[in-house]
C-alpha cells in the first residue's frame, strides 16, 4: 500500500502544479489536460480529431467544441483539415502553447530527469512497468 499512497501523493502534487499553471494562464484544468493529450499525441506522431480528444477527456461534443474554441481563441491550438481526407479535422498544438508549458513545467521536468539519473536502467524499467500497470488499472472500464 505504501506505493499506492506515494503514487497518490505524487498525483496530488502534479494536479496542484497543473491547477497553478492553469490559473496563472487563465485556463481551465480541462484545457491543460487537452494540451497534454495533444502534446503526447504529437510526440507519438498520432493525429487527434476533436472526437478523439473529447473521448480521451470524457467530454460530450458540445463540451469539446467549447474547449477547442477557448484554446483556439488563445492561440494555443489550431484546427486544420487532414491532408489525406479533407473532411476530417485534425488538431495541432501551437508553438505558443509549447513555450508556455515549457516556461512553467520546464524546471519540474528537469528535476524529474535529474532524479531519474540516480537509478540504474534496470530500476527505471521496473518503475516504468509499475507506472504502466498503475495507469492501466486506473483506466475506465478496468474494475477489479
Amino acid at each position: 500500500m505504501r506505493l499506492v499512497h506515494l503514487l497518490r501523493a505524487v498525483t496530488v502534487e502534479f494536479d496542484l502544479r497543473g491547477a497553478e499553471f492553469a490559473a496563472r494562464n487563465g485556463l481551465h484544468t480541462t484545457d491543460l489536460r487537452a494540451l497534454i493529450h495533444l502534446l503526447d499525441a504529437d510526440r507519438a506522431s498520432t493525429d487527434v480529431t476533436p472526437s478523439r480528444l473529447g473521448a480521451a477527456l470524457r467530454l460530450n461534443s458540445a463540451g469539446t467544441t467549447a474547449l477547442l474554441d477557448r484554446l483556439e481563441r488563445r492561440g494555443l491550438v489550431r484546427r486544420g483539415r487532414d491532408e489525406d481526407d479533407r473532411r476530417r479535422v485534425v488538431l495541432t498544438v501551437e508553438q505558443k502553447a509549447m513555450e508556455l508549458g515549457r516556461s512553467f513545467f520546464g524546471p519540474l521536468i528537469d528535476n524529474l530527469v535529474e532524479a531519474a539519473e540516480d537509478f540504474t536502467p534496470a530500476e527505471l524499467d521496473v518503475v516504468h512497468r509499475y507506472l504502466s500497470a498503475a495507469l492501466q488499472a486506473a483506466a475506465p472500464g478496468h474494475n477489479a
